[in-house]
């Protein structure tokens, strides 16, 4: 089983990655996966253009970083995204790789209505590990549906997600009494199929 893990924080070894790393270290004990990993602030992606080139051709006409992710979209039998949160909203980094998911999703419907099978395995499944500052009541509504819909594009059913509130300086995780044995028992539990 091939797992992608894309780390959606402009923070290294942020609170968003050390809950990914303790996602990972459950899965990789539950399960025997091969792991692949993607920093999305690594990346030098572009947003979209909106040109229209996708609904035609069913790729992206630019030439970025997006074009080593791609592939993984296609072959990923589980994903799992991290993303603190940014003004009720996923950091821009990780938005921008959400909006570059249009590909895909009109080559799918492209590939549809010419009558040919969908292009990824089935039965994919893609879990969200996410954290913001503040208690706001609704500070997660925004970011769980982005991710929602863009596991939707990539043809990845939402298996569900892990959010904490209150968590924003740098560590401030591995304060939280079960923060991070929260997230060691989803990635368990995800790549068992108990999720």
């Amino acid at each position: 089983m091939l797992l992608l893990a894309m780390f959606g924080s402009p923070r290294k070894d942020g609170n968003t990655d050390l809950m990914m790393e303790s996602f990972l270290e459950g899965a990789l004990s539950a399960a025997d996966i091969e792991l692949q990993k993607i920093y999305i602030r690594d990346l030098k992606i572009s947003g979209c253009q909106a040109c229209g080139y996708c609904d035609e051709h069913g790729v992206c006409v630019q030439q970025d970083d997006m074009q080593k992710v791609y592939p993984f979209f296609d072959t990923a039998e589980r994903i799992v995204i991290s993303s603190p949160i940014f003004f009720y909203g996923l950091s821009g980094q990780t938005k921008l790789l959400v909006d570059r998911s249009q590909a895909p999703y009109m080559r799918k419907y492209k590939r549809k209505a010419e009558g040919q099978a969908p292009f990824s395995p089935t039965d994919r499944k893609g879990f969200f590990l996410c954290a913001g500052a503040t208690r706001g009541k609704r500070l997660f509504d925004c970011p769980v549906l982005t991710v929602r819909y863009f596991f939707y594009a990539i043809d990845v059913a939402y298996a569900g997600e892990v959010c904490f509130r209150e968590i924003d300086e740098k560590g401030a995780i591995r304060r939280h009494p079960t923060g991070l044995e929260e997230c060691k028992q989803a990635g368990a539990a995800f790549v068992s199929n108990e999720v």
